[in-house]
């Protein structure tokens, strides 16, 4: 398995080895030993899996979790194909606003480890897209906020006619959820 720092401090890509053979194949899209010695530490105690499918030109995000200490993810795609979005919401972060992407697929099985305080989004490339997350606490949807993903200041790569939820759609940008005080602050 390869990892590979992304341009967002704390996040990282990881792509595992694939054997495939006359059979199919066989991956481990997750090894705690090339994760510990990439990040610093162990992964996360999970407290939820979850998955969702998406139709190709569904953008989802810029989500993130508000209350300290935030919500570490381990993202993967098993169907389909997604841009994956990492994008640093950590005010005070020497990479504030900065983003990464990376190609996700059930053909690849790459992964994405973002730690606390960084927002996710995708676009779906594909229909049936399967995404999958691995999330450090469970989901309370009064504490999971977002962050315009059409942002024009963020300048992501999601088309101006990406399939929304009015939930996404109606998500501030970066500079007026900073200004409001919604956004996690960065730990020295």
């Amino acid at each position: 398995m390869k990892a590979r720092q992304l341009a967002v401090g704390g996040a990282w890509e990881f792509e595992p080895d694939v054997f495939p053979d006359d059979r199919g194949l066989f991956v481990s899209p997750f090894q705690q030993e090339v994760f510990t010695e990439a990040v610093g530490a162990p992964l996360f105690a999970v407290a939820q899996a979850s998955a969702s499918i998406s139709r190709r030109g569904v953008a989802r995000g810029v989500h993130y979790a508000r209350r300290a200490p935030g919500c570490a993810k381990y993202v993967t795609c098993s169907r389909g194909r997604v841009l994956d979005l990492v994008v640093d919401l950590r005010v005070g972060s020497p990479t504030f606003g900065a983003w990464d992407s990376v190609e996700l697929s059930g053909d690849g099985f790459r992964a994405v480890y973002l730690p606390p305080g960084l927002g996710h989004a995708f676009l779906a490339l594909e229909d049936h897209s399967t995404v999958h997350y691995l999330l450090s606490r469970a989901y309370d949807p009064a504490d999971e906020l977002a962050v315009s993903i059409l942002d024009p200041d963020l300048a992501l790569p999601i088309p101006a006619d990406a399939v929304l939820s009015e939930r996404d759609r109606a998500a501030p940008p970066l500079a007026g959820a900073r200004d409001a005080g919604l956004l996690p602050v960065h730990a020295a």
